[in-house]
């Protein structure tokens, strides 16, 4: 069977041309077929068929009916001028090849499908073809069994790559990447055979095109909405796809309404405005929240709404509750932190569902006794809060799902949910998100790295309330970065936590990439001297004449990350650096923290204050099982924010180089050229 994308027709096809769909599809699978989708760019084949060899067929289908076809002799007894059969199917295919602007002997061939019409009767209504003028085939060739097939009207010769390149890029401009869209380093072959725009991949491309459909007519709809689940490695065009399945289906179903949903500002950001530079402009039929903000906008009058606590004012509260009720006990502050932060991101749980509950992941084990003082530390701790009218961010989730089953609130419906960043979205959130899709129509659509976040814990799907079987695409291959980069995260993942399976994580395909500049690392004596250097080295940059946007910092403290953005404003101009959670993209240096780091990607990365993660690490405050917990979660930080860069990534460490980072043979750092 051919590879046709997408592997359905859409539903709004002609009956012509879906007939037509049909029969190439049962083609050997040493045929590429593609279906043309861009609703924007209406004239155009129908179909590009592509043999494994590159023999290439463009093909327009026509819907006449038998009784168009006329001998010439009976043309010239009408006297008006009535359309010529073909005529506009013909008119289609050559404008089409005069905007791809091939060479002309270029050996491409062209085909018009008559499915209506008998293929002698077809050949005795048309005037002798020269070699120029597209092939003709009529309703036989529809049938595998019968003469022509479709082998018949390919060219012997093949495309080369660039030419097929350039004949996808007009056949499909929805899968188009633009220099804007991505931060890969110019390939100096692609230019030479003026290639200046990046195409998804083929394993890309189908996920963006799978599975489109939004409607039951004519379907038996088992379930309540259709699942999509991509997970890929850090640069493998994750946010990529999702942006441009979010176009499609914005044109293939403009009355729609969708939302995308991210965990952090800076992403949220980032994403709306990719989409707006890709689409041209931001319908109001796209809502981009964070999933926390999106809560806040369905939030009851009634009780008001009061901003969750910071994490240290909780940290205050947890330690007041340990030292009344746990202070004797093995468990740290930290583990009941964990803890009441895991029960929180569950549906609402009673004491008995709480003791009989799986924590598989958790890094810790509990007795049944513990459980029990746990939960009574968590009755404290609720009562403490509610005490001070407050509440945490935990609670904002637990709050919108009562308020759903008590009636208080009726959730929006969205025809499509789109999420980036799957992997930190909690139990809870994804239900919450299942009661706002309109059933049977909906689709939900989910893009993760399954080595970060609450999935590198060893959660499941299953547990997100998400059947994933028969619904998951798998990216291997990262565009964003450089072999040097992808194989010194994948190294500093590997050695920190050895006994991670390949099931566990997915691993890279590091073969084939791009070179580039190894990770570089600049050893300092204090975190003032960090700062400084870091601020020093940007300018250098700056002054270079490498643009503000290309540069981003992740810090590990939220603190020093505000004094940096201060710094480099002194030094460079007000809002020379901004926090990209606090406003849109534009040309300022990006910084932010390790934490709100996920998603974003820039072509130099400096990772900033490892120091202090290390030391979190060696803690003589935290026990082995903590300790351990606390090492995975850093592991997969420092491998998020290390697969940021695209092609420049310096580290800065505040004393003595850990071991292993020495190990990995980090370069001293030197300043790109200008």
């Amino acid at each position: 069977m051919a590879h046709i994308l997408p592997e359905t027709p859409p539903q709004f096809l002609p009956s012509e041309t879906l007939r037509v769909f049909q029969s190439l599809k049962t083609l050997p699978d040493t045929f590429y077929i593609w279906h043309h989708l861009a609703p924007w760019s209406p004239n155009a084949p129908d179909f590009l068929a592509i043999r494994k060899d590159g023999a290439a067929l463009l093909i327009k289908v026509s819907s006449a009916a038998a009784s168009q076809a006329l001998h010439p002799a009976q043309l010239l007894l009408l006297q008006d001028d009535p359309p010529r059969l073909g005529e506009a199917e013909t008119a289609t295919l050559m404008q089409f090849l005069q905007t791809v602007d091939l060479p002309e002997d270029a050996p491409l061939q062209t085909l018009v499908v008559f499915p209506n019409i008998p293929h002698r009767t077809l050949l005795q209504s048309r005037p002798e073809r020269t070699d120029k003028q597209a092939q003709w085939a009529g309703s036989e060739l529809l049938h595998s069994n019968t003469s022509p097939t479709w082998q018949d009207f390919f060219p012997t010769q093949p495309l080369s790559i660039a030419q097929i390149q350039r004949l996808r890029e007009h056949f499909s401009p929805e899968i188009i990447i633009n220099a804007n869209m991505t931060v890969r380093k110019p390939n100096t072959q692609r230019l030479h055979a003026e290639l200046t725009h990046y195409l998804l991949d083929y394993n890309q491309e189908v996920v963006v095109k799978n599975d489109l459909e939004m409607s039951t007519e004519g379907k038996d709809i088992s379930r309540d909405f259709r699942l999509n689940i991509v997970n890929g490695v850090a640069g493998s065009g994750k946010t990529l796809i999702l942006l441009y399945r979010l176009r499609l289906l914005y044109h293939l179903y403009p009355n729609k309404r969708f939302l995308v949903l991210t965990h952090n500002r800076a992403l949220c950001h980032d994403m709306e405005s990719r989409f707006h530079r890709l689409e041209g402009s931001t319908p109001e039929s796209i809502e981009w929240q964070t999933f926390q903000g999106w809560c806040y906008r369905q939030w009851p009058q009634t009780p008001a709404w009061s901003s969750p606590i910071s994490l240290n004012k909780q940290r205050e509260i947890i330690r007041q509750v340990w030292q009344t009720t746990l202070k004797n006990n093995a468990l740290s502050e930290t583990q009941l932190l964990s803890e009441i932060n895991w029960i929180k991101d569950q549906l609402p749980l009673s004491q008995q569902q709480y003791l009989n509950s799986d924590r598989r992941g958790r890094g810790f084990g509990l007795t049944e006794e513990q459980r029990l003082q746990i939960w009574n530390a968590l009755n404290t701790y609720q009562r403490l809060l509610k005490e001070q009218g407050l509440m945490d961010w935990g609670d904002v989730p637990q709050a919108i799902w009562n308020f759903c089953q008590q009636g208080s609130i009726t959730l929006p419906l969205y025809d499509g949910i789109l999420i980036d960043e799957t992997q930190f979205f909690a139990p809870i959130w994804m239900h919450i998100l299942q009661k706002a899709l309109k059933p049977h129509t909906s689709h939900m659509f989910i893009v993760a790295d399954p080595t970060q976040g609450f999935l590198g814990r060893k959660a499941t799907w299953k547990s997100l309330g998400l059947e994933a079987r028969g619904h998951t695409h798998l990216l291997r291959k990262s565009y964003r970065t450089t072999h040097e980069i992808l194989q010194f995260a994948t190294l500093f993942y590997r050695m920190r936590l050895p006994d991670e399976k390949d099931e566990d994580i997915l691993p890279p395909q590091i073969e084939n990439m791009p070179t580039g500049a190894f990770p570089q690392i600049i050893r300092l004596d204090s975190p003032q001297d960090e700062m400084s250097r870091v601020v020093n080295e940007i300018v250098a940059l700056v002054k270079q004449g490498y643009p503000r946007k290309d540069i981003l910092v992740l810090h590990a403290n939220k603190s020093a990350a505000e004094k940096l953005i201060a710094a480099l404003d002194h030094k460079l101009g007000k809002n020379a650096a901004m926090d990209p959670g606090s406003t849109y993209p534009g040309n300022y240096v990006r910084v932010t923290t390790l934490n709100a780091g996920a998603g974003l990607e820039s072509p130099i990365v400096f990772l900033v204050g490892l120091r202090d993660i290390f030391e979190e690490e060696q803690s003589l405050r935290i026990s082995d099982a903590e300790r351990e917990e606390v090492m995975r979660d850093n592991t997969r930080k420092i491998y998020m924010a290390a697969t940021r860069a695209g092609q420049r990534l310096v580290l800065t460490y505040v004393g003595d180089i850990p071991t292993l980072l020495q190990e990995l043979g980090l370069k001293e750092y030197e300043p790109p050229p200008a």
